[in-house]
């Protein structure tokens, strides 16, 4: 009954994604079917520790993370969790022998989230690198499945995506950060006096982020390209809607790309690259 488990397994961390974010349920869908699984396997991972730090407000978040830290590592060592998250995030770090050093960078922004609510230059990119581009990296490894040489090429440009992406979430989310949760990211800025320079220099930042990740995306794999450039138009799409909005605006509401707007980006991405996998 083993088989059977751990394809309830992926199916929960299928679900972990389609019930908290349907922007990248949407574009894990666009994967090749082979491919699918283990991205939700990775997203289930990710959602599971990121709800620990940012939702179970009434729960000692310490603890909890640091029992999710174990059971993490126990499940990728023996090759089991009952744990259905863990135990289909362990199955795609075995096959694809994704790097420990990852996982263990992943926790440590984690950390950070618990105690750390101002950052400086340092640590700032050293949050990012942990929360976003390890992810970006893990990835990276089941895209590439087994080649090292493709793998080391395009990893530049996969942290260069993951970091964009990392930071429109925060510029998108500034109202929620700082006013429920209490967090400021980017170094240097203080949202109560949050500037248009300010605004200019974070986008400035970004915009070379977007532009080094494009080359690398163009090169990867047909089973990923159309998935990752579908999610590369919409946050890009996002993040050209952000430019557009005041800085004082921006602290007051959450921009967002409409449903259909989501739709014509992936219907125009189809139509350019000439490739879908249903």
């Amino acid at each position: 009954m083993m088989p059977l488990f751990h394809t309830v397994s992926r199916s929960c961390s299928k679900i972990m994604a389609s019930k908290y974010s349907t922007s990248f349920n949407s574009a894990i869908q666009l994967l090749h079917p082979a491919v699918r699984p283990h991205i939700f396997s990775i997203y289930g991972f990710v959602r599971l520790a990121d709800e620990i730090v940012d939702s179970f407000h009434t729960n000692n978040k310490q603890e909890l993370l640091e029992q999710c830290k174990q059971q993490t590592f126990y499940a990728i060592d023996t090759g089991i969790s009952l744990n259905p998250v863990l135990n289909s995030f362990q199955l795609t770090v075995n096959e694809f022998k994704i790097d420990k050093d990852l996982i263990h960078s992943f926790f440590e922004s984690m950390e950070l989230d618990l105690h750390h609510h101002t950052y400086n230059t340092e640590g700032y990119h050293k949050y990012i690198y942990g929360s976003a581009e390890v992810v970006g990296l893990m990835c990276l490894t089941v895209f590439c499945d087994g080649n090292t040489a493709l793998y080391n090429q395009l990893k530049p440009g996969a942290c260069a995506l993951a970091a964009a992406f990392q930071k429109v979430n925060f510029l998108r989310d500034i109202k929620a950060d700082y006013e429920i949760l209490g967090r400021t990211y980017f170094p240097g800025v203080n949202f109560l006096h949050f500037t248009e320079l300010d605004k200019n220099k974070i986008e400035a930042d970004i915009s070379h982020d977007f532009t080094a990740a494009y080359q690398s995306i163009r090169q990867l794999p047909a089973s990923s390209r159309f998935a990752v450039t579908v999610a590369y138009r919409y946050y890009l799409s996002l993040f050209k809607k952000i430019k557009k909005t005041k800085a004082t605006e921006l602290i007051q509401k959450r921009v967002r790309v409409s449903n259909f707007g989501k739709f014509f980006i992936m219907l125009r991405t189809g139509l350019y690259n000439g490739v879908h996998f249903n």
